[in-house]
């Protein structure tokens, strides 16, 4: 089969498609991968009984709370990446509600060495509490093997708070980060 390996660097170039995507939904209305087992940017590999899910399995995962909310304009002021002549900028952001009312924000920290400090207005909510799940590993190509099956995969992430209407949250670097904000 072709086999590919899947790395966090997969998972962030997932993370920063679906905000995208998720961004420009009044356009985009349907987008999928077009193989998702034992073949190239595979979300699942398996060996005769074992299975491991890919880094990008994760994203996928968590990024399943913007299915069916409403798309939230954010606006983002973000430093910028630089590899030789070509500048990105360091976050990439998209945010939605679902029919809970719970605000659910997916950001990614391009970076490969600087964290990211975020500051974020909560407009028109009474927003009490934060949780959310973080993906990132020390090094941009960890990856998941059988011998090593979750090397790259979701925890808890603790690194944000919210207080009188901001959301505050420092984000590692190259890290994806999908938050719930109630």
């Amino acid at each position: 089969f072709l086999y590919q390996q899947n790395t966090l660097r997969d998972a962030l170039v997932a993370g920063l498609t679906l905000n995208i995507f998720n961004n420009h939904c009044d356009r985009v209305k349907m987008a999928n991968l077009a193989q998702t087992v034992n073949v190239l940017q595979a979300m699942i590999l398996t060996k005769n009984e074992k299975m491991i899910l890919t880094p990008t399995y994760h994203v996928f995962d968590l990024y399943k709370v913007h299915q069916d909310a409403e798309l939230l304009d954010v606006y983002v002021e973000s430093p910028t990446c630089e590899c030789g002549d070509v500048k990105v900028p360091q976050l990439s952001v998209s945010t939605s509600i679902d029919s809970e009312g719970t605000v659910h924000i997916s950001l990614c920290n391009l970076s490969v060495a600087e964290s990211a400090e975020i500051e974020c207005e909560l407009r028109g909510m009474d927003a009490s509490s934060v949780s959310g799940s973080i993906i990132t590993a020390s090094e941009m190509n960890a990856h998941n093997t059988f011998e090593n099956p979750e090397v790259v995969k979701p925890a808890e992430f603790g690194g944000a708070s919210v207080r009188s209407g901001v959301l505050k949250a420092t984000l590692p670097p190259k890290s994806v980060v999908v938050l719930a904000v109630k």
